[in-house]
């Protein structure tokens, strides 16, 4: 097995549960980790054999693009699209943080984490 990081990938979204949120939105950072077997990959130096990074960063900005309240929300269906439209990929951990959110403070970040698993199907 092996792991790809595909990290700071930097998003204007419209996510939140307050109006003004979904009216002015918000700078979000999403940082993605997954793990599938590149041994293929190694030795046949094959795009086609390998997962594609510039395919996850695609789901990702797809998936910021889509208005939700909740990051939980975001965060399962960036998964849920990595898992469709990747064969090759085990397991995934995503991390989706709202930059400077509107929480009454001097807040840098509020992050959520997010890990799934491939699901084996059962015969």
């Amino acid at each position: 097995m092996g792991i790809i990081k595909v990290e700071n990938i930097r998003v204007f979204a419209y996510h939140g549960c307050l109006k003004e949120e979904t009216k002015i939105g918000s700078d979000y950072r999403v940082d993605l980790e997954v793990e599938a077997n590149l041994q293929t990959s190694a030795k046949t130096d094959m795009l086609s054999d390998t997962v594609d990074y510039v395919l996850l960063n695609r789901i990702i900005k797809e998936e910021m693009d889509t208005a939700s309240h909740l990051l939980e929300t975001v965060a399962k269906r960036i998964l849920d699209r990595i898992f469709n439209e990747d064969k090759l990929i085990k397991k995934a951990t995503v991390w989706v943080s709202k930059l400077n959110p509107p929480i009454g403070g001097d807040v840098q970040r509020v992050t959520i984490k997010m890990t799934d698993k491939r699901k084996t199907k059962d015969k």
